[in-house]
């Protein structure tokens, strides 16, 4: 393989000795990078000059992609944007910069020399500890839910503080941040809360008790979707269920809508079987 096309079949970005370890001369690399087909983010790595610009941050600053920032890019549900990219890095590395964060914590699992992206094993152990407990929780949940990772292998980890509490309460179910969200929020009523269950040959968001069922619409819920959606909330009534249908905007922006709404039901005994 061409040296560009085997920078490029990595990323864009690699370490000079594992292309040298591919049969590619430092003299062939020195003349790309000499030819501007090439570049050194720093001593060691070479890059192609469309390259990920958060990857060669990383390895300009010995350093991996970790935390919110890896799970951003893992396409995971993130309650709220990092306003800071986020890695890792060895306690004796230097890595720094006003727009980054480093963690320095022992990583869960060992990174390779090469490696300028962390494990989700790691990332979630950082999220773990970054962020604040509800946005960590969504975001664990949409990793089990994306089949990222399995509950019994983050059972296996030393998970320490904030993380073996989050293990304890993160669910593989949700379907979406917004359903991790209103059942983390309604714990401390003691009812029983599940989510995805398939009712009448469909599935619903929330299942609070025996019959109180509450779902989330998002920006599906439009055109055949809504008359889809509509027509099995009816047939949920019908059969004597009582069902609560909520937004995003209430639950991110008028969260006092959605207690009011689940409380009552609640306090009103509509979540329990006739």
């Amino acid at each position: 393989m061409h040296l560009t096309g085997f920078v490029a079949h990595h990323q864009g970005i690699v370490r000079s000795r594992d292309a040298i370890a591919r049969g590619h001369s430092p003299h062939r690399i020195a003349q790309a990078v000499a030819a501007g087909r090439l570049s050194r983010p720093r001593k060691g790595w070479i890059a192609l000059p469309g390259a990920d610009p958060v990857l060669v941050e990383a390895a300009r600053n010995t350093a991996v992609v970790s935390c919110v920032t890896r799970a951003e890019r893992l396409g995971l549900w993130i309650p709220r944007a990092a306003e800071q990219l986020h890695f890792a890095s060895r306690p004796n590395a230097k890595a720094r910069g006003p727009g980054f964060v480093v963690h320095w914590a022992k990583p869960l699992l060992p990174r390779s020399p090469g490696q300028l992206e962390d494990s989700v094993e790691n990332a979630l152990a950082l999220i773990a500890s970054c962020l604040p407990y509800e946005d960590a929780l969504v975001i664990w949940e949409s990793a089990l839910n994306r089949h990222l990772i399995q509950l019994p292998t983050l059972a296996r980890l030393p998970l320490t503080g904030r993380a073996r509490g989050l293990l304890t309460e993160c669910r593989p179910f949700a379907d979406s941040g917004l359903e991790s969200l209103v059942r983390s929020r309604f714990t401390w009523l003691g009812v029983r809360i599940l989510e995805q269950v398939r009712i009448l040959g469909h599935r619903v968001d929330l299942l609070f008790g025996d019959r109180l069922v509450v779902q989330i619409d998002g920006g599906t819920h439009v055109g055949p979707q809504r008359d889809a959606d509509n027509r099995h909330d009816a047939l949920l009534m019908l059969q004597g269920y009582r069902v609560i249908r909520v937004s995003y905007a209430q639950i991110v922006h008028r969260w006092e809508e959605v207690h009011d709404l689940i409380v009552g039901a609640i306090a009103r005994g509509e979540h329990l079987a006739q």
